[in-house]
């Protein structure tokens, strides 16, 4: 049993209802929180935490080799074939070598941001030509083994992906991402899950499943994994991320994408629906009703110029709200929280669309159906001791209100990160590997 003393925490039973409190010490035991003290003095072998002491954050949709975009995307005015350019070279590029190198060192950023947990939307399965590797589940071991050293808990996505376009094969440089058809991409999950239970604790490494998109996964594919997919894992897909998505699917099927998912019974509260950018009023009943989950990724959907998404209008109809960083142009669960809002503020041109407390729940517990991993959304007995730290008193967050930090902090204000009851980050360093930069740097040298 180990204890963690807070000069302050964010304690309560969630929503609206948490308050910051002075003097709160968690004991823990098996890396979950075991019992919860507040107005109290710290104990002599008790872990200090100063700032104030939040629930760690949860990325609900991460492309981990997309890290490698950031600021190469915008030569000329960076339109989207700049951007997809660069995307499929850097996909060309990896190897189960390289990538681990190089997710270890993105999960690392995340951790220290303030992350303890992540969603992989993992389709990097095969080498360049399509062939399998030797070891079976190269890649997804790579992957693992990553946030195994970064000590993130990881959902590992396996995605599939089976078409280039609606009637379109996969075009050469999307042959390592896809399978024989949907039953040798649902043998290969069962594998994969037997392999990382095997191997990994399931609290930390888990397997959850994918389907790239309605254009990348044709009908009949899409009605196998219905029928076929194991109820017990959680199930995301990229939806309506953009307008042509959706008047190709209306052609094909004469449904939108939300439809389509609809009518083969794919729509449900375990389904994460990434993006969810361009809805119709219909789209977002259906999906309020089934209770799933929308996984906005407010920066990257500004970055490619996705536009801005039916927030407000999804959380209204029944909709969970998570958010994720997807390709990493910014890896930072407070801006994420703001950018959500902000998004919607220019929208509607209304402030106040969401309050700090639904951004709060948004970056921690409204991903919690999106993961198989554990996740904490409250300080409370019994949930698993996932925590952040964040400083009141830097330039960016000096005199804000503790419940309004989501208006003004920054992951370089986060101190300290705890997963699993142990400190695993402080002050912008992991203590196991180092500072992410330096090790961001030394990954990026073997891509082009």
């Amino acid at each position: 049993m180990s204890a963690f003393w807070c000069e302050s925490a964010l304690v309560g039973a969630g929503g609206e209802s948490v308050a910051v409190v002075a003097g709160v010490r968690l004991e823990t035991e098996g890396g979950r929180i075991s019992g919860i003290s507040t107005g109290v003095q710290p104990r002599t072998a008790d872990h200090v935490l100063n700032g104030v002491v939040f629930p760690a954050a949860a990325n609900a949709h991460s492309h981990a080799f997309h890290r490698i975009l950031r600021g190469r995307t915008h030569d000329g005015r960076g339109d989207f074939w700049v951007w997809r350019e660069q995307m499929y070279r850097s996909a060309a590029e990896l190897t189960p070598g390289n990538y681990e190198k190089l997710a270890t060192a993105v999960f690392t950023e995340m951790v220290v941001s303030g992350f303890s947990s992540v969603a992989e939307f993992h389709y990097v399965h095969h080498r360049a030509d399509g062939a399998p590797y030797g070891e079976q589940h190269a890649m997804e071991m790579a992957l693992a083994r990553a946030a195994e050293a970064a000590g993130i808990r990881l959902t590992l996505l396996d995605t599939l992906y089976l078409a280039g376009g609606i009637g379109t094969p996969l075009s050469p440089e999307q042959a390592r991402f896809g399978d024989a058809d949907a039953q040798a991409w649902l043998d290969r999950l069962a594998s994969l899950r037997t392999e990382t239970a095997r191997n990994f604790p399931a609290d930390r490494v888990s397997v959850g499943a994918a389907l790239h998109s309605v254009r990348g996964v044709p009908e009949e594919a899409l009605k196998a994994v219905a029928g076929q997919l194991p109820a017990d894992i959680p199930l995301h897909i990229h939806l309506s991320e953009q307008p042509a998505e959706n008047a190709a699917c209306l052609e094909a099927y004469g449904v939108t994408p939300t439809g389509l998912l609809a009518r083969l019974g794919l729509l449900s509260g375990r389904l994460s629906a990434v993006h969810a950018t361009h809805l119709t009023a219909g789209d977002i009943q259906l999906l309020g009703d089934a209770g799933a989950t929308v996984v906005m990724c407010p920066s990257t959907e500004a970055d490619l110029a996705d536009g801005i998404g039916p927030a407000r209008a999804l959380s209204d109809a029944g909709a969970v709200i998570a958010l994720g960083s997807d390709q990493h142009a910014v890896i930072d669960p407070w801006i994420e929280m703001r950018t959500l809002e902000h998004g919607e503020r220019l929208g509607s041109g209304q402030r106040g669309r969401f309050s700090p407390g639904e951004l709060l729940h948004a970056a921690t517990s409204g991903a919690t159906a999106s993961m198989a991993t554990p996740i904490a959304s409250v300080l409370e007995a019994g949930a698993v001791c996932d925590l952040m730290a964040v400083s009141p008193d830097s330039v960016r967050t000096a005199g804000s209100m503790p419940t309004q930090f989501a208006f003004s902090a920054t992951a370089s204000d986060v101190t300290d990160v705890v997963i699993a009851g142990e400190l695993v980050a402080s002050n912008g360093i992991h203590l196991r590997l180092g500072a992410p930069g330096r090790l961001l740097a030394d990954a990026l040298k073997e891509f082009s």
